[in-house]
C-alpha cells in the first residue's frame, strides 16, 4: 500500500515520499524496509534514530528525529496503528458450515443455522449451540449446555453440562468452564480419623455477551446459584476463577491471576497479572489491582491497590522509601557523631 494511500485513509499528515510502499507492521526495534512502525512511548525515543522502518506513524506535536524515510502525524499513534493492522492481516480463517463426520452429536442437541462443528468434537444431550457459532476440533460441550449466537470454541475447550454462554463469545484453546470449585468439608470421625467429603457443586457458569478467554483459564461452576462473568469482560491466558465469583462488565483480568470463591469483581476493573485475591471480599467498580499483589480485604472504587498484602498505590510508595530515609538517616548520625568529636577534640573533652 502506497504512503500516500495510508496517510489518507489514516486521516493523517504525511511528511515524506508518498509513493514509497510498505507491505507490513512491525515494531521500531524489528522493523524492516517496507515496513510500517508507530512511536508514543517516550521510552522508545533511541529506537527512532535506528529504526529501519520505511515509515513511523506519531502524535501531531511530535518534533524529534527519526531514521525512517516518511512519518505520518495523527492523533492517536497506537490506535492507527491498529486500524492499519487489519489492513495487513491474512484473510480471515473461514469456517465452512456442517458437523464433520467424526463429531459425535446428541439427538436431542440443538444446532442452529450455519453452524461449523470440527473433527472428534463431542456435543451431548440438550445441549443448544447458536447460529453462525464456530466449534472447533475436540471440543466437548457437555449436557443443557446453551452457547449464543457467533460464538466461537477453539481446539480441546470444555464446557461441562449446564453452563451458559452469551452471543459473540471466544474461548481460546484449552479453556475449562464449569469444573467443580474447590469445596471439601472435613469430618472428625468417633475412631480418631478424618473424612474428607466433597460438597457438591451444583451451579453452573453464565458468560455474558462479548466474553473472551485465553488459553487454559479455568472458570469453576457454582456450589449454587451461578459464576458469572460480565458483558465484554475479557480475561487473559491461565487464569483461575473460583466457585461463585462474580465479575463485572468490562472488566480485565491478566495472565496467571487467581480469585478465590464468592469474590466480587465490579465493573471496568482491571486486575494485572499474577496477582492473588482471597475469597469473599470485593473489587468495587473502576478499581485496579497491580502486579503479584496478594489482597485480603476490600478494594474501594477507583483505587489502585499493590503489594503483599496490598495497600493503596500511595501507601506502598510511602513504604518503598523507608529503606531509602533510613540510609539517610545513618548517615546523618555518623555525620553529626564526627561532627561531635571533632568539637569535643577542639574543646579538650575526652570521648
Amino acid at each position: 500500500m502506497l504512503l500516500s494511500e495510508v496517510a489518507s485513509r489514516l486521516n493523517g499528515t504525511l511528511t515524506g515520499d508518498g509513493a514509497l510502499e510498505v507491505t507490513a507492521l512491525a515494531s521500531l526495534a524489528e522493523a524492516r524496509d517496507g515496513d510500517l512502525s508507530f512511536y508514543k512511548d517516550r521510552k522508545y525515543a533511541k529506537q527512532l534514530t535506528a529504526t529501519k522502518a520505511t515509515a513511523i506513524l506519531v502524535e501531531n506535536s511530535w518534533t524529534g528525529e527519526t531514521s525512517a524515510k516518511a512519518v505520518i502525524r495523527v492523533s492517536d499513534p497506537n490506535a492507527a496503528f491498529g486500524t492499519a493492522a487489519v489492513w495487513f492481516a491474512p484473510p480471515e480463517m473461514v469456517r465452512e458450515p456442517g458437523i464433520h463426520p467424526t463429531a459425535v452429536v446428541a439427538e436431542t442437541a440443538k444446532i442452529g443455522a450455519r453452524v461449523h462443528i470440527g473433527p472428534w468434537t463431542v456435543v451431548e444431550d440438550g445441549a443448544e449451540i447458536g447460529d453462525d457459532a464456530v466449534i472447533e476440533a475436540q471440543v466437548f460441550i457437555g449436557q443443557r449446555v446453551k452457547i449464543g449466537e457467533g460464538s466461537h470454541l477453539y481446539p480441546q475447550v470444555t464446557v461441562r453440562e449446564g453452563c451458559v454462554l452469551g452471543k459473540r463469545v471466544i474461548l481460546h484453546c484449552g479453556v475449562r468452564i464449569g469444573g467443580d470449585g474447590y469445596g471439601y468439608n472435613p469430618v472428625f470421625l468417633p475412631n480418631g480419623t478424618i473424612r474428607v467429603d466433597k460438597i457438591p457443586q451444583l451451579g453452573i457458569v453464565e458468560l455474558c455477551d462479548d466474553v473472551e478467554i485465553g488459553s487454559n483459564t479455568t472458570i469453576d461452576r457454582a456450589r449454587f446459584g451461578r459464576t458469572r462473568v460480565g458483558y465484554s469482560s475479557k480475561i487473559d491466558n491461565l487464569v483461575q476463577i473460583g466457585h461463585n465469583v462474580q465479575v463485572g462488565n468490562y472488566s480485565g483480568i491478566i495472565a496467571q491471576a487467581g480469585v478465590a470463591g464468592s469474590t466480587i469483581i465490579g465493573d471496568g476493573c482491571l486486575i494485572w497479572a499474577q496477582a492473588g485475591i482471597s475469597g469473599h471480599i470485593k473489587i468495587h467498580d473502576r478499581a485496579q489491582v497491580g502486579p503479584a499483589a496478594g489482597v485480603t480485604k476490600d478494594v474501594p472504587e477507583g483505587e489502585y491497590y499493590i503489594g503483599a498484602p496490598a495497600c493503596p498505590k500511595k501507601e506502598f510508595a510511602q513504604q518503598l522509601l523507608v529503606p531509602r530515609q533510613v540510609e539517610k538517616m545513618k548517615q546523618q548520625l555518623a555525620d553529626l557523631k564526627r561532627q561531635v568529636s571533632e568539637l569535643s577534640a577542639q574543646l579538650g573533652y575526652k570521648a
